[in-house]
This record gives structure tokens, C-alpha cells and sequence, in this order.
């Protein structure tokens, strides 16, 4: 339901009427730096919130198109490593009532969309939280974009089973740039 109802959101988005221009502070245009292909290397805690320290490790490309003049993008994910591969697609859309961003990701194993993720960039910097399950169990959700330099950016996402009083990053991925999406879909 919720795959169907995102696709009616992005078939209609282009009907609204003509807004201004956005402001170079409306987080409109937060995701332009990443548009084009990256080379991801992933560390991801092979079980999250078990007190293991196994991490894994996985080598991909990570592609971001943008779509809706920029106030949209999909991010295609494909890592592979020793424990094998991570497929997936992140769609995340604008939400100029609060100025921010809600991030849906599925894993293509699977097939499901999790639950979104909202927040902004300050500084540079994204922080965005959200809700899943783990095990059976509620969890929070805290998402990091860290810009190391201009073609070398870091994520970080972390658990916390405690409402936020305690954090475990469980998913690393440094990001370098290969390409710029050519200026026609820019």
C-alpha cells in the first residue's frame, strides 16, 4: 500500500501549481551534492543489538537520480562482501511544509519498504531518525550523512532499543564519487 501510494504521489506531483523559486536555505536542494555514481564500501553489524562485534564488509556502487526537479531522488544501492549482497532502492522526497525530508527505503530481498525516516542537513550535515522492528522488538532509528570532503561523504545508522538514551552504530558506508549525473537529468 505504501509503494502504491508513493507512486500516486510522484505520477501527481507535477500537477501542483507553480510555486517561487525555492531559497537557498529550504533544504530543497540538500541532496544535489550526491547526484551521480559512488563507490560504497559498507561495514554493517552482522547482528545489530546482540552485543556481537562481527562486522561485515561489502564493496558496490550507490547511484542517486534526481526526479521532480530536484525535490525528489532515487538512490540504487548494490553492495556485495563474503556474507553476500545488499540490494536495495531509497526514495526520498521534500516536504516543504516542514522542510524536510522523509527517506523510504526497500530491500530488494524482500521486497518491503521500511518504515520513513524524516530529518534535515544543518551545517552540512543530515541527521534523520525513524522507527522500525528488530527481532520482534521497536526500535529507533538514527540516520548520519557526514560530508568528509566534497567527493567523500559517510553514513552512519544506529539502533537504540532504549528510546534514545543509548545508540549502536550498526551500518557504515563511506561513499566516493565517480560520476556527476549528465546536466540533462541534473
Amino acid at each position: 500500500m505504501k509503494t502504491l501510494f508513493i507512486a500516486f504521489l510522484l505520477f501527481f506531483a507535477h500537477i501542483d501549481a507553480p510555486t517561487a523559486a525555492p531559497s537557498a536555505s529550504d533544504g530543497q536542494q540538500d541532496f544535489n551534492w550526491e547526484l551521480g555514481t559512488w563507490e560504497t564500501k559498507l561495514r554493517r553489524l552482522g547482528k545489530p543489538l546482540s552485543g556481537s562485534q562481527e562486522w561485515l564488509e561489502y564493496t558496490g556502487t550507490t547511484t542517486v537520480t534526481p526526479l521532480m526537479d530536484k525535490r525528489a531522488n532515487i538512490v540504487e544501492f548494490d553492495v556485495q562482501g563474503a556474507a553476500g549482497r545488499i540490494s536495495g532502492v531509497s526514495l526520498r522526497l521534500y516536504q516543504p511544509a516542514s522542510g524536510q525530508w522523509s527517506l523510504h527505503f526497500a530491500n530488494l530481498a524482500n521486497g518491503s519498504m521500511t518504515e520513513p525516516m524524516q530529518g534535515s542537513f544543518k551545517l552540512g550535515r543530515g541527521t534523520f531518525f525513524g522507527q522500525d522492528m528488530l527481532n520482534g522488538r521497536k526500535i529507533l532509528v538514527r540516520f548520519l550523512i557526514i560530508p568528509l570532503s566534497q567527493d567523500l561523504w559517510r553514513f552512519e545508522q544506529a539502533y537504540s532499543a532504549d528510546n534514545g538514551k543509548n545508540w549502536e552504530d550498526n551500518w557504515i558506508a563511506v561513499d566516493t564519487r565517480q560520476s556527476v549525473l549528465p546536466s540533462r537529468v541534473r
